[in-house]
């Protein structure tokens, strides 16, 4: 019996307005290059205390249209049972972040990582809140993203073709 393997993907971050965003974007744009099954994945952001329908931050979408992507239709939205049920995986910014998820949430999927964790030449596996920051802050955020997408997607290659959702 083959089971359908669940095609969410939620990058997590605290306001959802800075950096899942972005990383939402990013991750979508590369899956999205990629053949099937990676290119079926959907990919959302959302944020552990985020409101919901708020704009992504200006630095983040100045940040994010140096290379032609476009956060002006971003909604922020909280994190919720529902979505984490439809998840095949969840990246979240830092290890503050996953520890809300294990605290506050009863069912987990079973990929929850940190969004720079498979980078394997980087002691820095989180990536910091540039909230209030200038835009080098969010830049340095994004190309903290950029570099981690090739491993994530490196893993996704691993466990997406292979795995069922795995829901715990």
């Amino acid at each position: 019996m083959c089971l359908e393997i669940n095609k969410l993907i939620i990058t997590l971050c605290t306001g959802n307005t800075c950096r899942s965003p972005m990383a939402e974007r990013l991750l979508q744009q590369a899956l999205d290059a990629e053949v099937d099954p990676l290119n079926t994945f959907t990919v959302v952001s959302a944020g552990v205390s985020a409101g919901s329908g708020n704009a992504a931050s200006k630095n983040s979408m100045d940040a994010i249209k140096r290379l032609g992507i476009d956060l002006s239709n971003h909604c922020s939205q909280p994190l919720t049972d529902d979505l984490l049920s439809q998840a095949f995986a969840v990246f979240a910014m830092t290890e503050a972040h996953i520890f809300a998820l294990h605290s506050y949430y009863s069912v987990l999927p079973k990929r929850v990582h940190l969004f720079c964790e498979f980078i394997t030449d980087t002691e820095n596996t989180e990536i910091p809140d540039p909230f209030g920051q200038n835009i080098q802050a969010y830049s340095q955020c994004l190309d903290s993203m950029s570099e981690a997408v090739p491993s994530i997607l490196e893993y996704l290659r691993s466990e997406g073709t292979t795995s069922s959702s795995g829901i715990h």
